[in-house]
């Protein structure tokens, strides 16, 4: 049961990051094509809104999976090591896609983000208005203070999986404690659950967010290279669990 249930995880994750690779695909050609100015912002809003429907259903779907067994989406055996490193209750940091922005539009050029995607078209991202920065900048004081919020209530939920009545639990023997720790640790994997939701809740909505402050040339170029960088992510993961011996 277990090795179907890590088979099925497996299986999931890989087709989301297979869908990933096709959504960058079309991303690339809505970008070749609006070169010479043949797509229109309808196109490209629909296109928008197909990645992000795409996104939010992936988010149900891997919430009802979570809530059978939340404990492998927190340190995820189909990721690299390098994947898992970076995770942040179980993905991402939602303000992650903020700085993203700020790398692409010039704003932190100094650092190694940009100077990676400087293959990217930032031309678009690179024509921000006042109004657009003064909302970006909003959006990632609000989503830092939720992510702080997630994180302490992540950190609470850790030290008491270990408080009563685990401890009393811990130093008896016997089938009626095995089913009292069942049960405490059902209770804890149920909470858990409900923060990866929440987490991926703010994901969803600080995306959202991002593509509704800027123009439909600017969101798909956002999203091109945030898929780029996550597909990248993957690929420099395997090459160093490779290079250390890793399987």
């Amino acid at each position: 049961m277990a090795t179907s249930d890590q088979n099925k995880e497996a299986c999931f994750y890989q087709a989301w990051m297979t869908l990933q690779e096709q959504e960058l695909s079309e991303l690339n050609q809505v970008i070749a094509q609006n070169t010479n100015e043949c797509a229109t912002n309808a196109e490209l809003s629909q296109l928008i809104e197909k990645i992000m429907d795409n996104f939010q259903d992936y988010n149900h779907k891997r919430s009802l999976m979570a809530r059978a067994d939340v404990s492998p989406y927190f340190a995820p055996t189909w990721c690299t090591s390098l994947e898992r490193s970076l995770l942040w209750i179980g993905g991402c940091r939602p303000s992650s896609y903020i700085r993203l922005i700020y790398a692409l539009c010039g704003l932190e050029i100094e650092s190694q983000l940009a100077e990676f995607l400087r293959g990217a078209r930032i031309g678009n991202l690179g024509e921000l208005s006042a109004r657009q920065i003064s909302m970006v900048d909003k959006l990632q004081g609000n989503t830092i203070g939720e992510e702080r919020k997630l994180s302490s209530r992540l950190a609470s939920l850790q030290e008491d999986v270990l408080d009563q009545p685990l401890a009393a639990i811990a130093v008896k023997s016997g089938c009626q404690c095995n089913i009292k720790v069942d049960e405490a640790l059902d209770k804890h994997g149920s909470a858990m659950a409900g923060i990866l939701e929440e987490a991926d809740h703010l994901r969803l909505n600080t995306m959202r967010e991002v593509v509704r402050i800027l123009t439909p040339r600017q969101g798909v170029d956002f999203l091109a290279a945030g898929k780029k960088l996550r597909l990248c992510m993957q690929d420099w993961g395997k090459k160093r669990d490779l290079d250390h011996g890793r399987n």
